[in-house]
């Protein structure tokens, strides 16, 4: 797997979105990619709102080869079938996740996707090897074979399912009423009342490291849905001007310019003193929380901070 995408992709960002939408079943509609619908349990079709328990939580016990795919792609209909037919063969040792880009955005921004077919492996809850286009048949069923050959000591429905035994279920963790009221809260849009709660479980708990991502992430939510995408040329139009640059910002970041977005806050720390200053760098590290720890991008504009202050 490249390092930008080892070091970009977190696979709980959607973990809230997923729990509080409920679980899609799965493999109950006919591939839209042109491909024959499959009867096999090892061939879902994934969405954001199952993402979780089909991906991440499967990923515990085997693992989950994710096809990104569109309708409009004219190779995912040659590499799809041959992975379906793959997947069918191999007994349960791993799943095949069907994934429509254009239907679930989120997904396609997560694994920053930038052409399909994208093929992903996911193994105790991250991804673990990836690559791009078609593929010839020999060639991924030795890309899988050493997948298995790696994982089989770490992931014990591999092994299960190689000696005909049952894979078993992942164990549901409890749901905490806190983070449910949150989420409830952001799916009705009302980012106020999640970013509330979010906040009184951080009072409780000052190291929930989920409260602190969540509600970085409610509040970054909450000003990209008011973001204009017009703010970026009055910005640069106005390089003094400490709210158009914050603004602007957000809409770089919310259309995926991460470094863009944070270049131009550190350029800001830089213009300005006091209040102003504290605020933007403020702003910029409530950003650097929307993204896993070790991101090559945040480390970066981490030294570039620190370089602008002292």
């Amino acid at each position: 797997m490249s390092a930008a995408m080892a070091g970009a992709v977190d696979l709980s960002g959607l973990k809230n979105r997923a729990e509080a939408a409920g679980k899609a079943a799965p493999g109950g509609t006919a591939p839209a990619d042109g491909s024959a619908a499959s009867a096999s349990p090892a061939v879902i079709d994934v969405t954001e709102a199952d993402f979780q328990s089909e991906v991440v939580d499967r990923s515990m016990q085997v693992p989950v080869v994710i096809d990104l795919w569109a309708t409009w792609c004219g190779p995912c209909k040659q590499l799809s079938p041959v992975l379906e037919k793959l997947a069918a063969e191999a007994g349960g040792t791993w799943v095949l996740a069907k994934i429509d880009v254009d239907a679930n955005p989120r997904i396609a921004q997560l694994f920053q996707v930038q052409s399909v077919p994208m093929v992903i492996a996911v193994a105790g809850g991250q991804p673990v090897d990836a690559f791009a286009g078609v593929q010839p048949e020999p060639q991924l069923r030795q890309w899988i074979d050493s997948l298995l050959d790696a994982l089989r000591d770490k992931l014990p429905g591999i092994r299960a399912a190689e000696q005909g035994g049952e894979q078993e279920a992942p164990a549901e963790e409890p749901e905490d009423p806190r983070f449910t009221a949150a989420e409830d809260a952001l799916e009705r849009g009302d980012f106020a009342a999640a970013e509330a709660a979010y906040q009184e479980i951080l009072a409780a708990e000052p190291g929930n490291e989920l409260a602190k991502a969540a509600l970085a992430q409610v509040r970054f939510t909450a000003r990209a849905e008011q973001a204009d995408p017009a703010a970026v040329q009055r910005a640069d139009a106005a390089p003094d001007d400490v709210e158009a640059q914050l603004a602007a910002s957000d809409a770089e970041l919310a259309t995926g310019e991460v470094a863009a977005a944070f270049d131009r806050l550190v350029r800001t720390v830089k213009r300005t003193a006091g209040e102003d200053r504290d605020r933007v760098r403020r702003h910029l590290i409530d950003m650097f929380e929307l993204f896993p720890e070790g991101d090559d991008r945040v480390l970066a504009a981490r030294r570039a901070l620190a370089s602008a202050l002292f």
